[in-house]
């Protein structure tokens, strides 16, 4: 049965999503339509984008990081990435988040 879902290979840390598993180092294992992969790349460019937005907020050393709104972004999105991984990934990936206390912590938010 074709659910639409294709197999893609997630590396959180550089923002990569790959249908290959053999192309670069990957986290997580899921299965995904073209619209999830769509928000799961929204999803790590508001990562970079906020990111660079830190970077250069760096440069004023007086707020610290509890009331810096680059890094509550970050850290927003990094919930979402996390939360449709544990909901499109395979036993392994929902394994994983489940025992690195992620999934609470997301919905300890919520």
């Amino acid at each position: 049965m074709d659910n639409g879902k294709k197999t893609y290979y997630i590396n959180v840390g550089s923002g990569e999503i790959s249908q290959l598993s053999t192309a670069s180092p990957w986290h997580f294992k899921i299965e995904a339509s073209d619209d999830e992969i769509i928000t799961l790349r929204e999803y790590f460019d508001q990562v970079y984008s906020s990111d660079i937005q830190g970077f250069l907020r760096s440069h004023t050393p007086y707020i610290q990081y509890h009331y810096d709104r680059e890094n509550d972004a970050i850290d927003d999105t990094n919930k979402q990435i996390y939360r449709m991984i544990y909901e499109l990934g395979d036993e392994e990936a929902k394994n994983h988040i489940r025992t690195q206390g992620l999934i609470s912590r997301i919905d300890e938010q919520e």
